[in-house]
């Protein structure tokens, strides 16, 4: 084989995998994202059809939403203002990839919404609609809110994102215990919320993460709480 073939196949070679490579950043960066919105704006609105459905009638008292979260279903909706107006998410339970895909996932070995303990979600950072795109963003005093359809929780986050290894568990116990103590918020038993995420942006080595506290909770049928209401 002549050294003008060689060189002719080696550069066909190099062009189809580039083309490769090209479509599957595009499907990354762009596809992914179209099938989370659709995704995330199809399990908020099943939340919002079923709770509307279970209105009570006016002058009726609200009951308590179920906790009997079923395994890769929504059961609340979470506003991170800091992040914009517009930006809302499903959280369903587990963390599996396939739910991750649909929004927020609810590690299901921890806490309830709003009770005591440690109510632990997870999102991507990018791809699959870029969740947590501006994690790095957050601060303490923001505020994380969540409606699970019948009373608004609105909880106030504690530190600025600490960085740690995916094997580090501890961040979400009941009271967070990381595996570097000192960045720990929070020393007894309270009514806590853990937010974590992939580190760095394009990568999974490490874990960002933020914990809030419980700082208010609203009936629904008082209207949306001061931080959504712009």
């Amino acid at each position: 084989m002549s050294v003008r073939v060689l060189v002719r196949t080696f550069s066909e070679l190099c062009v189809t995998i580039g083309a490769l490579i090209l479509l599957f950043v595009v499907h990354l960066l762009f596809w992914t994202g179209i099938e989370a919105d659709s995704a995330t704006a199809g399990e908020i609105g099943r939340l919002r059809a079923d709770w509307a459905a279970k209105a009570p009638e006016p002058g009726s008292t609200s009951a308590p939403a179920s906790t009997a979260y079923e395994p890769g279903e929504p059961f609340a909706v979470m506003y991170i203002p800091r992040f914009g107006e517009e930006w809302d998410r499903p959280v369903l339970q587990g963390t599996e990839p396939g739910v991750l895909k649909k929004g927020l996932g609810h590690y299901a070995s921890t806490g309830v919404l709003g009770a005591t303990g440690n109510f632990a979600v997870a999102g991507h950072r990018r791809t699959h609609g870029d969740p947590f795109k501006d994690f790095p963003e957050l601060r303490p005093g923001d505020e994380v809110v969540l409606t699970d359809g019948t009373t608004w929780f609105t909880y106030r986050i504690a530190n600025r994102p600490h960085r740690t290894v995916p094997g580090d568990i501890g961040v979400i116990e009941p009271v967070p215990r990381p595996l570097r103590r000192e960045a720990a918020p929070f020393d007894e038993p309270g009514r806590y919320l853990t937010l974590t995420t992939c580190e760095p942006e394009w990568g999974s080595s490490h874990r960002l993460v933020v914990w809030a506290h419980l700082d208010a909770t609203h009936p629904v049928t008082d209207g949306k709480p001061p931080a959504l209401r712009s």
